[in-house]
This record gives C-alpha cells, sequence and structure tokens, in this order.
C-alpha cells in the first residue's frame, strides 16, 4: 500500500505525563542550543487528555525540573494536599483510622497535591506546542516501522475500513512517520510497548511485569461534605480473600471529589467481578458519607503498571526507548507514577539530545542506562523494589507490615530480595474450584451498572470497523474460558465489552467493541492469553473531560 511519509528528528507516541515531557525536555535544550529539533507526538485519543485516567494525588519533582515557574505559567494544579487520612476498613461497617506510624511514610502526601491528570496532560500540551512540537491528536500509533533489525518509525492508524477490514468509501491509509529516535509512552501495557519487548527480549530475565485495575469516578457532593485538600486510602474490606488493592477517596476543588478502588490482578477467583467491587466499596460508611446526596459526573477504569523494579524491562533497543507505564515506572510504595512517568520521559529526552550530536547517531542510546541509574527515578525505584512483591507473598496485613518497616525504619533498603515471578493472568483457579460471588443490584444512587457509567466515559467508536479486541483462536472463549474458568472477561472488564449470550439455542461468545474504554484488562488478565488489544480507528473510545 502507498503511505505517505513524513521525517522527524524525534516521534513520540503516546501524549500522556511521559510522552509530553519528553517533548517538552527536548524541545528546551534544542531551544538552549540554538538548534532546529523536528519532533512529533502522536496521540490515540480525540483530543489531549481524552485517554487520560489517574487518581491522582500529584508530586510536583518532576514538574519542577521541567518548568520551576509551572505556578506562574498556570498550571492546573490548584488544590494542595491539607490531610492524610490512612483507613483500614474491618467489614462492610467498621473501620478504623490507621496512626502515622503504622502505615508507610510514602503514604503521606504534605507538599502534593489533588490534581486531574488529563487536565495537567493539556497544559504540557500548550507548553509544548509553544517550543515548536508538532502534536497530532486522532493518530494512533498502528504499527512499528522496522528496517534492518532497527526501529525506524511507526505507521499511523487506517481510516475508513469497514468491520471485514475492506476499504469503505472514504478509506484513508495511514501514514509513515518517520524518525532518528522514537519514542514509546502509550501507557500501561501500550500494544507497541508489548510487540517491542517480544521482539528485542527487553523482559528476558526480569519478573513478569504485575498489573492492576484502577476505577475512578469523580462526584459533585454537597459543601457540607466536602473538604478541599483531604486524602483518604483504604485497605480491606471489600477486597477479601485473595484480592488485594485498596480505595481513595480525594477532594478535589470545585465541590469535586474523585472516588475510586484498584483491584490487583493476581486475583484466583474466576467469578470476582472488579467493577462489583468498586460499586460495593462505595457503600461503606467512611465513603457514603461524602457521596450522599451528591451526583456522580463521570466514570473511567485503566489497567495499572505496578511490578516496580524486577519487573521493569531494558528500555532501550535499536531506534528507541520504552518510557513511563509503557515500561512500568509506577512507584507503587507511593501508589503514584505520574512525576515518575515524567521523569523517566525526560532522561530519554536528555539522552537522545546527547545522540542526536553525535555525526553518526548511535543505533542505540549509548548512556540512557547510566542517567537512569544516577536519577532520583532509580532510587525511588530501588527503595519500593519490595514492596507490591511483598504484599503478593504474604499478603495485605503482613505484607504492609513488612513494607511499614521497610519504609519507615529503613528507608526502603532492608537487604531482602522479594520477586513474584508468577504472572497475573496464570493465578486464575478453575471455576470448579472457587464460589461463585454475589454481586448487590445497583441502587442508582451510590451504586450503578456498568453499561450507565460507560455512558458517563463519552465512550464512542465508529461500529463498521475492524474490531480491535483480537481473538488469536475464536474457539478459546466457549470451549476452554468457559468450561474450566466460567469465561471470567464478562466480569473483569470493566465495560461490559464481553459476553456469552444464547443465539437459536447456542452460546455464543460476543464482543461489543464499542464500548471499550482501552483500559487493557482483558489483554491481561484473560486466562488462556487470547485476547490482543489493538488500535481501533482514531479518536475511538473514551473521551474524558477532567479525569
Amino acid at each position: 500500500m502507498q503511505r505517505e511519509s513524513m521525517e522527524f528528528d524525534v516521534v513520540i507516541v503516546g501524549a500522556g505525563p511521559a510522552g509530553l515531557s519528553c517533548a517538552i525536555r527536548l524541545a528546551q535544550q534544542a531551544q538552549e542550543r540554538e538548534q532546529e529539533l523536528m519532533i512529533c507526538v502522536v496521540e490515540k485519543g480525540s483530543e489531549v487528555g481524552a485517554h487520560i485516567l489517574s487518581g491522582a494525588v500529584f508530586e510536583p519533582r518532576a514538574l519542577n525540573e521541567l518548568f520551576p515557574d509551572w505556578q506562574e505559567r498556570g498550571a492546573p494544579l490548584k488544590t494542595a494536599v491539607t490531610d492524610d487520612h490512612i483507613m483500614l476498613f474491618k467489614n462492610a461497617e467498621k473501620a478504623t483510622r490507621l496512626p502515622g506510624f503504622m502505615a508507610p511514610k510514602t503514604f503521606h502526601n504534605h507538599g502534593n497535591y489533588i490534581a486531574s491528570m488529563g487536565n495537567l496532560c493539556r497544559w504540557l500540551a500548550e507548553q509544548a506546542e509553544q517550543l515548536g512540537v508538532e502534536i497530532f491528536p486522532g493518530f494512533p500509533a498502528a504499527d512499528i516501522i522496522i528496517e534492518e533489525g532497527r526501529v525506524a518509525g511507526i505507521i499511523t492508524g487506517d481510516m475508513g475500513l469497514d468491520s471485514k477490514g475492506e476499504q469503505k468509501s472514504g478509506f484513508e491509509p495511514g501514514m509513515e512517520l518517520r524518525a532518528k529516535y522514537t519514542v514509546f509512552a502509550e501507557g500501561c501495557r501500550g500494544h507497541l510497548g508489548k510487540r517491542l519487548q517480544q521482539q528485542f527480549n527487553l523482559a528476558d530475565g526480569k519478573s513478569p511485569q504485575h498489573y492492576a485495575i484502577g476505577f475512578k469516578e469523580i462526584w459533585d457532593v454537597p459543601a457540607e461534605q466536602h473538604q478541599p485538600g483531604l486524602v483518604v486510602h483504604s485497605t480491606g474490606w471489600p477486597l477479601e480473600n485473595d484480592a488485594s488493592g485498596g480505595g481513595y477517596l480525594y477532594h478535589a476543588e470545585d465541590g469535586q471529589v474523585y472516588v475510586g478502588l484498584i483491584v490487583d490482578l493476581n486475583y484466583s477467583n474466576p467469578y470476582l467481578n472488579p467493577f462489583g467491587e468498586f460499586q460495593k466499596f462505595k457503600t461503606h460508611p467512611e465513603i457514603a458519607k461524602t457521596l450522599k446526596g451528591g451526583k456522580r459526573v463521570t466514570y473511567g477504569a485503566r489497567a495499572i503498571a505496578k511490578g516496580g523494579l524486577y519487573s521493569l524491562p531494558k528500555m532501550t533497543f535499536a531506534g528507541g526507548v520504552l518510557v513511563g507505564c509503557n515500561a512500568g515506572t509506577l512507584n507503587f510504595a507511593k501508589i503514584k507514577g505520574n512525576h515518575t512517568a515524567m521523569k523517566s520521559g525526560m532522561l530519554a529526552a536528555e539522552s537522545i539530545f546527547a545522540a542526536l550530536q553525535h555525526e553518526s547517531v548511535p543505533v542505540e542510546l549509548p548512556d540512557f542506562a547510566e542517567r537512569f541509574e544516577n536519577s532520583w527515578l532509580y532510587d525511588e525505584l530501588y527503595r519500593s523494589r519490595n514492596f507490591g512483591p511483598a504484599v503478593h507473598k504474604f499478603g495485605t496485613i503482613l505484607g504492609g507490615a513488612y513494607n511499614t518497616i521497610d519504609q519507615n525504619w529503613f528507608g526502603g533498603k532492608l537487604p531482602f530480595t522479594i520477586k513474584d515471578n508468577h504472572a497475573d493472568h496464570a493465578q486464575m483457579r478453575k471455576a470448579s474450584d472457587c464460589k461463585p460471588i454475589d454481586y448487590p443490584k445497583p441502587d442508582n444512587q451510590l451504586t450503578f451498572d456498568r453499561l450507565s457509567s460507560v455512558f458517563l466515559s463519552n465512550t464512542n467508536h465508529e461500529e463498521d470497523q475492524p474490531c480491535h479486541l483480537q481473538l488469536k483462536d475464536a474457539t478459546i472463549p466457549l470451549q476452554v474460558n468457559l468450561p474450566e474458568f466460567a469465561e471470567p472477561a464478562q466480569r473483569y472488564c470493566p465495560a461490559g465489552v464481553y459476553e456469552v449470550v444464547e443465539e437459536n439455542g447456542e452460546a455464543v461468545f460476543k464482543i461489543n467493541a464499542q464500548n471499550c474504554i482501552h483500559c487493557k484488562t482483558c489483554d491481561i488478565k484473560d486466562p488462556s492469553q487470547n485476547i490482543t488489544w489493538v488500535t481501533p480507528e482514531g479518536t475511538g473510545g473514551p473521551n474524558y473531560p477532567n479525569m
């Protein structure tokens, strides 16, 4: 197929915190050296921020380095954290607030901000464009250009194919965007990042990456129930038995709160429904007292890469680099990945800019690993290296106790190595060995169903296009996953994409791809690893206004 081609010095895939910070740092260095640098950022969302979802309590450390004058520039960080509550939910009714010394000090948030990362990314995009960076929203990176063993750029997605892959009347082929270096900042479980790790064996010798699914809703709440700057984290109920994770409630500005639940994807009961667990979480009196009488405004969900240092792949390869959550730089000891993603993008920018000064551009970035290992990013990940594995190995209570001692008394430097070498999808037990879980019907006041929730995510896809949720073997859902695992895709998907329905007296596995909110959970948790998420047509997916 004949495609148009454009040449850049650097192409960046993804306009999230990592990708935009990389673009900005590149442009800043070029400006300082009075050099011309062609930088392009492609973003699959309809606009910058449309696909960004994060809690978020934001640590401004990387932003302070990128823009020391960010306050004068009007960055949308308005609500400083004023108080931290760390709660143990004992059951559906009771809770205990833990004193500070009983929780890892990494959970303390003095100096941080409650923020919409979607809005912060919109602001970062404005700063990038003022520095001459070209940003193309609505253009998904669908494929990688690899020539002579080196990444030479990406191909954007074709537009105007029907569900059978045939060209419609308005067909437009994707473009080749070629570059000396390509930065992959797709976020957690990026589909090109996944391929690159396989192509270049980047994860060899590493623990498997570990994941969670994070839910978030934004609520308008009555003024008397709103405490701007209050941060609440919880552990315990409703996640019981083999399920781990935790909840949050952040009091933002303008009478809004952000409420959510993080469910680790190493759970073993195929009947567990993470969305159902989130709905239950909101009924706890400690959460309900804030939400009652309020109005739910927005809903979304996104997978989180939380494996930490031992799961971090080699980030560089011939012609490019993985950054941010595409690599897995989140610091789970802090439950924060935005500042680390930004720093990884900035380190990549500095390494790329140095490499571009060579008369003959190196095939692989020669000094990135050294820059990374000498940075505060590496120090953070090293100090939290055992955090997730300890919870996986010892459970929430004992693992939490170990982490509290390690972080509070030893600064994350206890001389132990704890690893979890069991992939999340492989933890699923047979349905016959597990008990079904009964979830209450939604009351439409605190709790809701999936489809009405997806409506609030403003998700939209062109229906007549190739399905972007691809099955390696179309027989596995009904012949393997249904009899062995009660087909868990019906439950782990937060958008109701997957159903087993009866048609003409026979079971049919149905994929409602138009509902997909791009969380990537299916690509991660399917016990047969049969589902591959690829990019749909440009602008498809959620359109989060201020997540």
